[in-house]
């Protein structure tokens, strides 16, 4: 059985956890903090790191990939070939553009650490000019890339909250307030049991991150 390794408050273990519930793949839980992982599974630390009958894999991108093609039932990618560039193009702007620029104010924001002017009015640029890119891609229709729930709905629904609360939080502004859609769609996603598990999961282990945090 897949044993997924890392911690559930990690966005990036959970859009993985995620696309496994969806697609019923059975898996098992294993908590490894950042600094107690595999070195020979996760070369770089990172989380999360797959557990397979064939051997470790790491880099969220490249199990989720793995998940797909081994398991094809109750499928996250489109039939057709354009349609599944386009949802990787989604990917794209959420992790590249969109959550990794916004992942610079996460010191500030979650974990009492501070910002600087400077730091704040380059991200604040770019994640405006991001989110207006974003905003003519996304489809909302009712799931982000349109009638197909997709590997890019497990990235939106991690990724996109932590984007709306640390430029809040940071920024003074909510830089998705303005985005068609993506409030109803993001309440719409919080209905499926599956997310629910993730919040749930996501609530508590984040509860002990920090307490660990404070020692």
């Amino acid at each position: 059985m897949l044993k997924l390794c890392g911690f559930s408050a990690s966005n990036y273990y959970n859009k993985v956890k995620l696309a496994l519930l969806e697609k019923g793949v059975p898996f098992v839980e294993a908590l490894n903090w950042v600094g107690e992982t595999d070195l020979d599974s996760t070369p770089l630390g990172k989380v999360p790191y797959l557990l397979t009958e064939h051997g470790p894999l790491c880099e969220s991108a490249v199990i989720m990939e793995y998940v797909e093609e081994a398991y094809p039932d109750h499928p996250l990618m489109p039939a057709d070939p354009f349609a599944r560039a386009k949802v990787r193009e989604l990917n794209t702007f959420l992790e590249l553009h969109l959550e990794l620029e916004a992942r610079k104010l996460y010191p500030q924001a979650f974990f009492g650490g501070q910002v600087s002017d400077g730091v704040k009015q380059k991200v604040a640029a770019q994640l405006d000019k991001s989110v207006a890119a974003f905003a003519q891609i996304a489809r909302f229709a009712p799931f982000v890339a349109g009638e197909q729930f997709t590997v890019a709905d497990c990235a939106a629904i991690v990724h996109l909250p932590l984007v709306a609360s640390a430029s809040k939080l940071v920024l003074g502004r909510d830089v998705l307030a303005d985005v068609p859609g993506v409030r109803d769609y993001l309440k719409r996603m919080a209905e499926r049991p599956q997310v629910q598990r993730i919040n749930a999961d996501r609530k508590a282990n984040t509860d002990l991150l920090l307490a660990r945090a404070r020692g």
